[in-house]
């Protein structure tokens, strides 16, 4: 089977919850979950000269992921995200700033590799300072195939902002509240799966994926619509399921699986994350039962 290089931009920090402090941020998560698949993926991102910027590069290595791509500065501190997990089911954040990954410079190694790779994963929250946002557009210009997390988070984000980030992207994961917002920007009305159809259309997207919690997700490609009702579970708390969901949904999706299998077992993983404390919890997915599927 064809290995993919993925190449995952944007910010790594740490998340300080009641219980102490956990390695964070999505493109990292995604990373880290892509390698739980399989896959070898580099991190571009940027980290303080500082106690926590050493803590994060550590476990980093920890998990086997390379630090090739990741900076150090000398001039800002680690990132760093206050998380409120009082709801279990809806985690609210205060993202410290200004911070290291906001100021990821350009380099043109990064570039090469860049262009080199199959799939480029970026974040929007990463775009919320100039100099990132910058570094982003000059990557997003070489990469091959370009998928957008969306993570819309007050106030780092405007209409204008995202729209150019949209038009980018190959393929989209959002959620459906994102959904909701991004089609109220356009005046897109209707049910969930029209406003997707619309978004999809008006740019040129070959894959949008809409995820809704605990009530599944949806996909909408070149062959059509597909949901999933997703998994009942006890939550231990949702920090990184989006992101262990959308890692599995892509290892399936590149590895030519039909959508609705993506789907299923991007649902199931998803699930088990929000079961488990923290974003990155280890897991091998030969141990997950995968079947006999269950497509709703």
């Amino acid at each position: 089977m064809t290995q993919h290089q993925i190449i995952c931009f944007g910010e790594v920090l740490w998340d300080v919850l009641p219980s102490g402090k956990m390695p964070g941020g999505a493109p990292m998560n995604v990373a880290i979950h892509l390698s739980y698949s399989g896959f070898t993926p580099s991190i571009i991102s940027r980290v303080g000269n500082d106690d926590l910027g050493k803590e994060l590069l550590g476990f980093l290595e920890e998990k086997a992921l390379s630090t090739e791509w990741i900076q150090t500065g000398q001039t800002h501190l680690t990132g760093v995200v206050k998380a409120n997990v009082s709801d279990k089911n809806e985690v609210t954040y205060k993202i410290l700033e200004p911070v290291a990954w906001d100021y990821i410079q350009y380099d043109a190694e990064a570039a090469a590799h860049v262009a080199a790779s199959d799939v480029f994963i970026y974040g929007s929250l990463a775009a919320r300072s100039q100099t990132t946002q910058k570094t982003l557009v000059q990557y997003l210009e070489l990469a091959r195939f370009k998928v957008l997390d969306v993570n819309l988070r007050p106030p780092y984000y405007n209409a204008e902002r995202m729209t150019t980030l949209l038009h980018f992207a190959d393929a989209v994961k959002m959620n459906h509240q994102e959904l909701e917002e991004i089609s109220g920007w356009f005046g897109w009305v209707g049910s969930e799966q029209e406003q997707m159809q619309a978004l999809y259309e008006h740019f040129g997207l070959q894959l949008l994926v809409v995820t809704r919690g605990d009530k599944g997700a949806a996909a909408l490609t070149a062959e059509g619509y597909h949901q999933h009702k997703g998994y009942k579970v006890e939550v231990e708390d949702t920090i990184g399921s989006g992101d262990a969901f959308l890692a599995t949904f892509l290892k399936n999706y590149l590895h030519l699986e039909p959508v609705e299998v993506a789907l299923e077992r991007a649902c199931l993983v998803g699930a088990y994350v929000a079961t488990q404390v923290g974003a990155t919890p280890a897991y091998d997915l030969s141990k997950f039962d995968f079947t006999p599927l269950s497509i709703s």
